[in-house]
């Protein structure tokens, strides 16, 4: 990294790369999606792997941004064209430390349709706090769906809004955290959720978590992420 920039700690930099890893051991990512950490020593950046598939980063691909998305170091490299999500939802969210897109299939379904992305078991209490839409149509018409400027970021930021997870119509998801290991939290179960969601509205009538309990539950395992954390990291890392 340039030294004219404060590097973030080694730490966040390991947990980075290790996320990128989870998610592709997960299968929430192939080789498309992302996920970035704010900088742990400067508010007004956040680092995000150079153009790479998720499974094969390393450190050496960690490149810094400032909140336009702009690169700070490794700028010799190719970005991802989607940095804005990132970017702007980090302007918008002060509380957000970390960020996830993914095209994650058991996502889809619920991007198109009507029906409710809803907390089927404790593990997915976070969506009780609601789920976001984003229909890029309203923004820009006719696009390529990708958010792939800072206006179409801006865009997806005040869509997501004070929630931690938004669907994006025919593209896939992007989850907001307060660290880069709840925003994993989120991708992972938030997954798994539809996938059983799914399974449970063909058996007939759903029987959904009221708020009240999906709220309890995301209270508990906010508390808890690190156990899950911990061996995601160890069966992802010794795949490398």
């Amino acid at each position: 990294m340039a030294q004219t920039v404060n590097p973030p700690s080694r730490s966040l930099l390991d947990d980075l790369v290790a996320a990128n890893r989870i998610l592709y051991a997960q299968k929430i990512v192939d080789g498309l999606g992302h996920v970035s950490v704010r900088h742990d020593k400067n508010t007004q950046m956040y680092v995000l792997a150079a153009e790479r598939a998720p499974g094969l980063v390393t450190r050496r691909d960690l490149a810094i941004y400032d909140l336009d998305s702009n690169a700070v170091t490794l700028r010799d490299r190719r970005p991802y064209n989607e940095r804005f999500i990132h970017g702007e939802i980090y302007k918008a969210r002060p509380d957000v430390s970390s960020v996830v897109h993914c095209h994650t299939p058991s996502f889809l379904p619920f991007c198109v349709c009507q029906v409710g992305l809803r907390p089927i078991y404790h593990m997915s209490g976070f969506l009780g706090r609601g789920v976001a839409r984003f229909e890029i149509r309203d923004f820009a018409g006719m696009t390529d769906m990708l958010v792939s400027n800072p206006a179409l970021g801006k865009a997806l930021a005040q869509s997501l809004g004070d929630k931690q997870i938004v669907l994006m119509r025919g593209h896939g998801a992007t989850m907001a955290g307060q660290s880069i290991k709840h925003a994993v939290f989120r991708a992972i179960y938030g997954a798994i959720n539809a996938a059983v969601q799914l399974e449970a509205m063909r058996l007939g009538e759903v029987t959904y978590l009221a708020d009240e309990e999906a709220l309890k539950g995301a209270d508990i395992n906010d508390r808890f992420v690190d156990r899950s954390w911990a061996l995601w990291k160890l069966e992802a890392m010794a795949k490398k």
